[in-house]
């Protein structure tokens, strides 16, 4: 899912064209620019000399979980059904525009392996 791949934790390896090291490619850059950008003590706090920025990947992903899914669902009719109707909490999510009762995004499975799904 969206959250696997801006951690760099998705399991899909790419077809022949290598998809997969094409996208890793581009979110390197992206985040190289997000590192670039922050403050000395961020820069530390996320250095990498790897350059994957996976500490920044994730609490990037963290931080902008909910908005990603509002672009993503923005347009989605208001009958527009997530598969489960439970947020991680056992609480019941709203079925309008596949977001929970509170607007947050179902997010059943954000840390559960892939290979679990």
């Amino acid at each position: 899912d969206i959250g696997d791949i801006i951690r760099g934790k998705d399991l899909f390896l790419g077809g022949p064209n290598q998809e997969k090291k094409l996208l890793e490619n581009k979110l390197k850059q992206y985040f190289q620019k997000i590192h670039n950008s922050l403050g000395m003590s961020a820069k530390n706090h996320y250095n990498d000399t790897s350059k994957n920025y996976y500490k920044l990947r994730n609490d990037w992903w963290e931080l902008n979980r909910k908005e990603v899914w509002k672009a993503i669902t923005c347009k989605a009719n208001d009958d527009a059904e997530y598969f489960r109707k439970k947020d991680s909490d056992g609480k019941p999510c709203s079925v309008q525009k596949c977001t929970c009762i509170n607007g947050d995004p179902p997010t059943n499975f954000d840390y559960v392996p892939q290979y679990l799904r």
